[in-house]
């Protein structure tokens, strides 16, 4: 961890923009812990409140969503 980076924040996400709630110089990817600074933090989804390190991430993350939202979807079909 780079030792500049040391205070973790606390953000709430919208479309297009994120407010703190804690502030802090980065934030952890959703799905694998990594560091993220603020000032890098690009990729989010607003309904999970969650963040991603990576548009890799991000579109790995949306489809295991989708494929599960299908799936859950598919079993309420009669």
């Amino acid at each position: 961890m780079n030792d500049s980076k040391k205070i973790l924040a606390e953000i709430v996400l919208d479309h297009g923009s994120f407010h703190f709630k804690k502030n802090g110089d980065h934030v952890l990817c959703s799905i694998t812990k990594e560091i993220i600074p603020i000032e890098e933090l690009k990729y989010w989804n607003v309904d999970n409140q969650e963040v991603y390190a990576s548009p890799k991430i991000a579109l790995q993350r949306y489809n295991c969503l989708l494929y599960t939202s299908d799936a859950a979807d598919d079993s309420l079909r009669v």
